[in-house]
């Protein structure tokens, strides 16, 4: 069996908000990857200058939201590690609950549009396999504690997962 290498490994950030109504803010993406999928909004550390995850939380918040984070305004959630992503790269995903909620949904912009969902509609969303299957599930029943799991994605798109931490 040969072994396929991948020479990308993407490191992200993705933040959890909330409004006063306990409602997720969602991104329907109009970019890659997940183009057309409804997701948390947030994005990739800039590697090249040593960018912290809780730094790229703050920059992402920034830029896509409009709103200013510290440190002191995030919850490390969840850690993902994806295995050969849509075969194409590893993942490494530090997911932020947001402490401070939105009183106002953001305007659309390049990457994509924004909406509010309860919890339970998420599932009947056009969202991404990986987080159907698990990430989701997890987020909400370790949700104010944390979580790290591992997620091997096969090239038939089997997902074989490890929960390996939970608090």
């Amino acid at each position: 069996m040969q072994r396929q290498i991948f020479q990308n490994f993407q490191i992200a950030t993705l933040l959890y908000v909330f409004n006063e109504r306990d409602e997720i803010l969602l991104l329907e993406r109009a970019q890659e990857p997940n183009r057309g999928f409804w997701s948390p909004c947030g994005g990739k550390l800039k590697m090249d200058i040593g960018e912290s995850p809780y730094a790229c939380a703050g920059r992402e918040a920034h830029e896509e939201i409009g709103l200013e984070l510290t440190p002191a305004d995030l919850h490390l959630a969840g850690l993902i590690s994806e295995h050969g992503y849509q075969g194409q790269t590893h993942w490494l995903m530090f997911l932020f609950e947001v402490r401070k909620k939105l009183k106002t949904l953001p305007p659309p912009m390049s990457e994509g549009r924004f909406d509010f969902f309860p919890a339970e509609k998420i599932s009947s969303l056009k969202i991404p396999q990986t987080d159907r299957e698990q990430i989701w599930p997890w987020f909400w029943k370790y949700r104010g504690g944390f979580f790290a799991a591992h997620c091997h994605c096969h090239p038939d798109g089997r997902n074989e997962w490890t929960l390996e931490e939970t608090k």
